[in-house]
């Protein structure tokens, strides 16, 4: 990204709300609050941080929102409801890429659904496809946990929120480390891994003889090479 010298605008994030209106999906303010609608569909960029279930001051009072950082021709954070469809849509999405895919640059695209919905698709910018993601069973998914899992994926052990903060140091972090380490388990049973052939991949990929001592991005590329390899076992 090129820096512009001399007078300019400042240098702050641009927020981006979502939200279904006759002819767009989502908008900007301007300096003195008024929306200007972005017709555009797509945003492409690299995420940088992902702030989840966070409290804001709005005009009908405190609401939790999802907001995520996207670093495109300069930052933008896409503020959206947390119990929207559209925040939903985007963990589902996130959950499903590799840690390797959210290094990348990702198209973050909405589409308008009934009455006030709005739609997320993630889409790979080189190649079109979009990021698949199923619904079936939304109602009974732990969003919470998934909230977890995907903050820890793109934000590693950085705290994003007033909430976590005030709690025990790493209280969250290690619950879900527990459970990424609870879900290699299964993995390696699917595969049929003996605990030798675990050690050993390991020792060779990272240099360490246990999980419980890979750091939280080693867990999840573990996690991701496990889940890629019952992929192609099947």
């Amino acid at each position: 990204m090129n820096i512009k010298l001399g007078f300019g605008s400042i240098p702050k994030p641009q927020f981006v709300f979502v939200s279904k209106e006759h002819d767009h999906c989502w908008y900007m303010l301007s300096d003195d609050a008024k929306q200007i609608p972005i017709y555009d569909r797509a945003l492409t960029g690299v995420i940088t941080e992902i702030e989840i279930k966070k409290t804001v001051e709005t005009s009908q009072g405190k609401s939790e929102k999802t907001d995520l950082h996207i670093l495109g021709d300069k930052p933008y954070i896409i503020r959206s409801g947390s119990e929207s469809y559209f925040s939903k849509g985007l963990l589902l999405s996130l959950d499903a890429l590799s840690y390797e895919q959210l290094l990348r640059p990702l198209t973050i695209g909405v589409s308008p659904g009934d009455k006030a919905i709005v739609f997320c698709t993630i889409y790979h910018p080189v190649t079109y496809r979009s990021v698949g993601v199923s619904w079936d069973g939304h109602k009974e998914i732990d969003w919470q946990a998934l909230g977890k899992r995907v903050s820890l994926k793109i934000n590693g052990d950085k705290t994003t929120n007033s909430e976590t903060i005030e709690m025990p140091a790493n209280t969250n972090t290690s619950e879900v480390r527990a459970e990424f380490i609870a879900k290699t388990d299964t993995y390696l049973s699917q595969l049929n891994w003996t605990p030798k052939q675990g050690r050993e991949y390991l020792q060779q990929k990272y240099g360490k003889r246990s999980r419980y001592h890979l750091s939280e991005t080693e867990l999840l590329d573990f996690l991701d090479y496990l889940k890629g390899q019952l992929t192609l076992s099947y």
